[in-house]
């Protein structure tokens, strides 16, 4: 009946505990936090200059900078080649058009051959070895600036990819206007030599080609504005510097800029493997000259293909379906040279 009930864990008395003090936590909460630090003296407001760190605290930071600048980690202090300025957080601009070439043997690479670089990133605490050591040196010497980050900074700024604790960030390429292209490569001694791209889609392979216009005395790239490769970090390393030392157009529509080539009076040849003539039977390798590259996979697109003025093949053997595109630009530019003989002093 109500009143009686006998079920468990029912409170039948009103009678609390006693109640716990704070043990006068509570006090301290209304004590003052002191002083707002100025600006110059707050560790993580880049104005912090650090006059007052205790002078123990500076000379142990000083001698630990001065032993990293030794192990070729980074720059002495004060030195003219120090790039990280006191107070200042590493560069994090890595929006459209930067590229970040990482990796301790493509980075050395990539400076050995003059690829041009705006900051070298090195990971804090990383395993200095040969390659990271010429990596600082080299930097160091072409004044490109050099800054410590930590691992998850530079995984950030390398968007997750293996970077072995060092990156290189190298600026948006500058192309060439196609008009220029064509005029430069008009005003050469020799009759214009010049490389077009059709739909080659692999960074390296467009690198590959680029390396080898250059080897052959090519007188500049043309690459689309669309569905093609562009200039990344991967084609600035695998064309070994050669990017710098040839000029690389953009062209809006490849097949309007194939037909300005013809009105200029170059001969465009694309390269097929069903092409009707054999490139080592082309007598007019040593008439001003536009070899056009297919992609990867496809070839020659139609359109690009019925506008060239002859498709020209490459002999393999049977066993062999085709080439990669950048092993095809090789050997056609090398027996367009062969053909024209050495380029003039």
């Amino acid at each position: 009946m109500a009143g009686n009930s006998q079920r468990r864990g029912r409170r039948t008395s009103s009678k609390k505990g006693a109640a716990k003090g704070s043990g006068g936590q509570g006090r301290r909460t209304l004590d003052g936090r002191g002083k707002t630090l100025a600006a110059e003296d707050r560790p993580w407001h880049k104005a912090y200059t650090g006059t007052n760190v205790p002078k123990k605290t500076k000379w142990k930071q000083e001698k630990e900078r001065h032993a990293a600048a030794e192990q070729g980690r980074i720059p002495k202090a004060g030195s003219p080649k120090s790039s990280k300025p006191a107070g200042r957080r590493p560069a994090r601009d890595t929006g459209d058009g930067v590229e970040v070439i990482v990796g301790r043997n493509p980075v050395a690479e990539a400076l050995r051959a003059r690829v041009p670089g705006t900051a070298l990133y090195i990971a804090q605490g990383i395993e200095l070895d040969e390659r990271t050591r010429e990596a600082i040196r080299t930097a160091g010497n072409r004044e490109i600036s050099i800054l410590e980050v930590s691992r998850a900074e530079l995984d950030r700024i390398s968007r997750g990819a293996l970077h072995q604790g060092i990156g290189l960030q190298v600026p948006p390429f500058n192309y060439e206007t196609y008009p220029d292209l064509l005029a430069a490569a008009a005003e050469h001694p020799q009759p214009p030599l010049l490389v077009a791209l059709d739909g080659v889609t692999d960074p390296r392979n467009l690198g590959a080609v680029i390396r080898s216009s250059a080897a052959f005395g090519a007188h500049g790239v043309v690459v689309p504005q669309r569905r093609s490769a562009g200039m990344t970090a991967t084609a600035w390393r695998t064309s070994a510097g050669a990017a710098a030392r040839i000029p690389i157009a953009k062209a809006t529509n490849l097949t309007r800029a194939l037909r300005e080539a013809q009105d200029a009076g170059i001969l465009v040849i694309g390269l097929d493997a069903d092409g009707e003539v054999d490139v080592f039977d082309l007598p007019a390798a040593v008439d001003p000259l536009m070899i056009v590259v297919g992609s990867e996979g496809r070839g020659l697109s139609r359109l690009v293909g019925e506008t060239c003025d002859l498709r020209v093949r490459i002999p393999i053997a049977d066993q062999v379906e085709s080439l990669n595109a950048s092993v095809a630009a090789s050997v056609t530019l090398a027996e367009v040279r062969r053909r024209r003989g050495p380029s003039p002093a």
